[in-house]
């Protein structure tokens, strides 16, 4: 009698909680990862983190989408950055949660897709109703509570590798996204997980491992979490700056990408 098939265990993706860690810092990360996991070194990974106040501009970003001068996102200490990840201008903060796949992707519009449904997953378990609006237009890519846009995605492939990823906000100020066109969407209204329920819902370190979760079972996988040492990538101690308080580097110009 032939004994029973044993079904393969899912395939793993790695997840590292990094906690605060400047822009720069968690693209240096990314790249440094990148190269490991294109040369076969890393699994699929998945990074969750922090930024200090920071705007970045995607690919497609336009100099009208910052309408200050640059002093006065100095003076409310936001560091301003251009990146080389799809889409436009967008805000992080600390109480947003961005994540960054590391990870093999060969249809990026399925990439896309997986991370919305990933968000609404852990959105509706956190009991707030989200969907997704990429139906729409490019510019709608996201996830929508209403007509109010609670997570914003951007991401790069370069050799079929994904960095960048995902940031939703969940008891973050949502006062810096009105200092700039956000999404290159005028009027937008930006919404969070607390401001949706009211102050009543779960803080971020809850939501972080509950959007670990969803990531990973929008991807059929496992879900293994790994400490930053063990990938080389072990940030310094940053403590969070005070509300208002200027960055020790002044701002730079971002260069086109």
């Amino acid at each position: 009698m032939n004994a029973p098939l044993v079904p393969e265990p899912k395939q793993e993706i790695q997840v590292c909680h990094l906690g605060l860690v400047p822009y720069a810092e968690g693209v240096a990360m990314q790249q440094a990862l990148r190269e490991r996991r294109l040369a076969g070194e890393i699994p699929d990974t998945l990074l969750l983190l922090e930024h200090p106040s920071t705007y970045t501009r995607g690919r497609r970003a336009t100099a009208q989408e910052l309408p200050f001068p640059e002093s006065f996102y100095e003076a409310r200490g936001a560091e301003l950055h251009a990146t080389d990840r799809g889409g436009r201008i967008t805000w992080h903060g600390p109480g947003q949660l961005v994540g960054y796949p590391i990870m093999a992707v060969g249809d990026v519009g399925l990439h896309l897709r997986r991370m919305e449904g990933a968000i609404i997953a852990a959105l509706a378990a956190a009991g707030v109703e989200a969907r997704s609006r990429h139906e729409e237009g490019i510019d709608y890519t996201g996830v929508w509570v209403g007509q109010r846009k609670i997570a914003s995605l951007g991401v790069h492939i370069s050799h079929g590798i994904s960095t960048h990823g995902f940031a939703v906000n969940v008891q973050n100020d949502l006062e810096p996204f009105s200092w700039v066109i956000a999404c290159g969407l005028p009027g937008v209204a930006m919404t969070s997980l607390r401001a949706e329920t009211d102050g009543a819902g779960e803080g971020l370190a809850c939501f972080r491992k509950r959007m670990a979760y969803a990531f990973c079972e929008a991807h059929g996988r496992r879900q293994r979490i790994i400490a930053p040492a063990r990938l080389g990538i072990a940030p310094r101690n940053h403590s969070r700056p005070a509300p208002g308080r200027a960055p020790q580097n002044p701002i730079r110009e971002p260069v086109a990408v």
